[in-house]
């Protein structure tokens, strides 16, 4: 798996603005609810459930934010940076200006973890946020990724 197989060209955003987390998130669910027709409430529940559980900010002001979705049959994400970090209550402190939202099926828990953890390896090095951070435009941040 490849980061290519969970994020296309068009499910990159640039210089997002949002107030806070919770406002942020609902925002990117309707996005990511898009691609697999999905209901935008019914995914910004499951985001948002997730997210009480535990912040899903890993620190270098980065997030994953995640869902296993019932009627979803493959991964998929969304990439976004920040125009201004967000508290994200991440792990280390840190407000959060990088965001992957990755929507996992609930039914395949091996393929959920693959993903997952690909998306962390991918954002944990460095060198990859750097270049993550220095994109101007959505095509260099998704050039930056994948």
């Amino acid at each position: 798996m490849k980061i290519s197989d969970l994020l296309s060209p068009a499910d990159v955003a640039i210089d997002v603005r949002a107030s806070n987390k919770t406002l942020l998130l609902q925002e990117f669910a309707t996005r990511a609810a898009a691609g697999p027709g999905l209901p935008a409430d019914r995914v910004a529940s499951y985001l948002l459930k997730r997210e009480e559980l535990g912040s899903t900010g890993i620190g270098k002001g980065v997030a994953i934010p995640h869902a296993r979705l019932p009627d979803l049959q493959r991964p998929c994400g969304l990439l976004a940076k920040l125009k201004q970090p967000i508290e994200f209550d991440a792990i280390d402190g840190q407000a959060v200006d990088i965001l992957f939202v990755l929507l996992l099926p609930a039914a395949a828990e091996t393929e959920a973890l693959a993903a997952l953890a690909l998306v962390a390896r991918t954002l944990r090095p460095p060198e990859n946020l750097a270049r993550l951070r220095a994109a101007k435009t959505a095509s260099e941040l998704y050039a930056a990724i994948a």
